[in-house]
């Protein structure tokens, strides 16, 4: 099956199991994108420094730091895994409910998703998947952009309780690097952003 094709037909997860290309793939409602080629060495560089600090702070607590590439199905209800037609890669990802954590993956939203963003994944990255994280239950989806050093949260308004509004994003705050990086789901996690963006990748743009 070639790449064009894989973009044009609906997938399941039965289906994403049998292609062996050598190529990494995600399927949301059923469409197939390919993630190759590799993401730029900026990319890379941020996504060990969030798994640095991330792994470091949850050190002998029950909540896992997972990163890509690793299957993340989410399911829309209670269809069987090989109809699930959801399948992503995110970044870096924090797993608190270790039942979804299978030997070919996840099976549920993670509690918080961070996507880093690339030229080849940006418009998925921002729009896409904000709606599809919203929709799947993640309670912090932060985008990391490398160009503009900086990092949008988003968040639920967990105050809303059982309305239904509270099913949504209803909270975003962008960190910029002078910033600390903060969690609602995760009170005293706090990354300085000086840390992620470190200077010696990331100098400030220039002002001439």
């Amino acid at each position: 099956m070639d790449a064009v094709k894989k973009t044009t037909e609906r997938y399941t997860y039965g289906d994403y199991c049998t292609w062996d290309d050598g190529l990494r793939w995600e399927l949301i409602d059923g469409e197939a994108f390919c993630m190759s080629p590799s993401p730029k060495t900026s990319h890379q560089i941020l996504l060990v420094a969030l798994t640095w600090q991330l792994g470091n702070y949850f050190q002998g607590k029950d909540c896992q730091v997972l990163t890509a590439p690793l299957d993340v199905m989410l399911p829309r209800g209670g269809e069987a895994e090989k109809e699930i037609d959801t399948v992503v890669q995110p970044d870096v990802m924090i797993l608190c409910d270790k039942a979804k954590l299978q030997d070919n993956g996840i099976k549920g939203a993670p509690d918080v998703v961070f996507e880093i963003l690339s030229p080849s994944t940006a418009q998925r990255d921002l729009l896409d998947k904000l709606y599809l994280y919203e929709r799947a239950g993640v309670r912090e989806y932060l985008i990391v952009d490398p160009d503009n050093r900086t990092v949008t949260a988003y968040r639920r308004d967990e105050n809303r309780g059982e309305n239904p509004s509270s099913l949504i994003f209803s909270k975003r705050a962008i960190y910029r690097t002078a910033d600390v990086l903060e969690f609602e789901t995760f009170e005293d996690l706090k990354i300085p952003m000086d840390s992620i963006f470190e200077k010696e990748y990331f100098p400030p743009a220039s002002s001439g």
